[in-house]
C-alpha cells in the first residue's frame, strides 16, 4: 500500500487510518525510522515488557530453585522403576504387525 503523508512544522507525520489498520498499528505504538538507499523506512519496533524484581521476589526465586534441586537430587537417587505390565501390553497392541 502506498500513500502520501505530510510532515508538520514540528516534524509530526500522521499515518492514515487505513495504513495503520493494515499494519495493526495503534496509538502509542513505536516505530523505528531508518534511512536506506531508497529513502526512509518505518517499521514497527518490538518492545518487550521488563520486570524489575524486588529483593523479596528474588528470594522467592532462590527458594523455588532450592526446592527444585532437592526434588531433582531425590529423583536421581531413586532406582528406575519397571513399567507396569499393562503399559507393556498397551505398547504391544499399538505396534503395527
Amino acid at each position: 500500500m502506498k500513500t502520501t503523508v505530510t510532515i508538520t512544522s514540528r516534524g509530526v507525520v500522521t499515518l492514515p487510518a487505513k495504513l495503520r489498520q493494515a499494519l495493526g498499528l495503534k496509538a502509542d505504538d513505536q516505530l523505528i525510522a531508518e534511512t536506506t538507499p531508497e529513502g526512509l523506512l518505518l517499521r514497527p519496533a518490538v518492545t518487550l515488557p521488563l520486570e524489575v524484581y524486588t529483593p523479596q521476589r528474588e528470594r522467592e526465586f532462590d527458594a523455588a530453585e532450592a526446592d527444585l534441586a532437592t526434588v531433582l537430587a531425590a529423583h536421581e537417587r531413586a532406582p528406575p522403576s519397571a513399567p507396569a505390565a499393562g503399559a507393556r501390553a498397551n505398547r504391544r497392541r499399538a505396534t503395527p504387525a
